[in-house]
């Protein structure tokens, strides 16, 4: 989720202004949602994930 808020969150760069809005990608592409559902993706996956791995055996070490 940290990875997620940093790429999408909307940046000004410094030099030039140019704004950089990700919701603007939904907006212009007919899917206001685009953001909230790749939210709910990624974390159905993350936890999917974990309970992937807590079924996985040990290692025996």
């Amino acid at each position: 989720m940290e990875w997620l808020i940093d790429r999408y969150r909307v940046r000004v760069d410094k030099d030039s202004d140019i704004v950089n809005d990700p919701n603007a990608w939904g907006l212009e592409h007919g899917d206001p949602r685009y953001i909230v559902d790749l939210v709910a993706r990624i974390v159905r996956v993350s936890v999917e994930t974990v309970e992937i791995v807590e079924q996985l055996p040990g290692l025996g070490l």
